[in-house]
């Protein structure tokens, strides 16, 4: 199963929270924490990664915290997930540099995980942290995944024209620990 971590899974929603209250609204780690139900030591983790790698900006002072570093419609779930674990990448052989597998030359399928991986990808850079901000209608709980999927394919379908960046497809990613601790 393909999954990212459950710090990762924070701070997507971490920073969909961001996205919720306007892209100049400073935050504290404190709120947030309590906001989203995410430990106090851990959403501190996230924020300062986040402001590391450019996706928050850091204001020091009494009045301090954080703010989104550009506007919801421009930070896009892919840059988040690359961010939080570094780049996408499915397989070892689509991370590594060509030579590093001594499989490589007569290896039939990396191409082919090659454009899943960048299937996925795409798949996260068409979402941004706009969207992630606006309720999905899920079916309910005891819904079969066929009712699901066509629930996500009947709310795609009818997105407005005033959307056409967001692709049609969606692509459900779980959260796992990864085996990190202290979350």
């Amino acid at each position: 199963m393909l999954k990212i971590t459950r710090q990762t899974d924070y701070g997507v929603m971490i920073l969909t929270r961001f996205a919720q209250e306007g892209p100049g609204r400073i935050h504290n780690a404190r709120d947030l924490a309590a906001e989203t139900e995410v430990p106090l030591p851990t959403a501190s983790k996230i924020l300062k990664l986040l402001a590391r790698e450019g996706l928050l900006i850091s204001q020091r002072g009494v009045k301090g915290g954080y703010r989104l570093a550009r506007s919801p419609e421009q930070i896009t779930i892919c840059e988040v997930v690359t961010a939080m674990e570094g780049p996408i990448a499915i397989t070892e052989c689509v991370e590594a540099a060509p030579g590093d597998c001594d499989k490589e030359p007569w290896c039939p399928v990396r191409s082919n995980w090659q454009l899943i991986n960048n299937a996925v990808q795409s798949a996260l850079e068409g979402i941004t942290l706009a969207r992630m901000a606006r309720p999905f209608a899920f079916v309910s709980a005891g819904g079969s995944a066929v009712e699901n999927r066509a629930a996500e394919r009947k709310l795609f379908a009818n997105q407005t024209e005033s959307e056409p960046s967001e692709p049609n497809t969606a692509v459900a990613v779980e959260p796992h620990d990864g085996g990190a601790s202290g979350d």
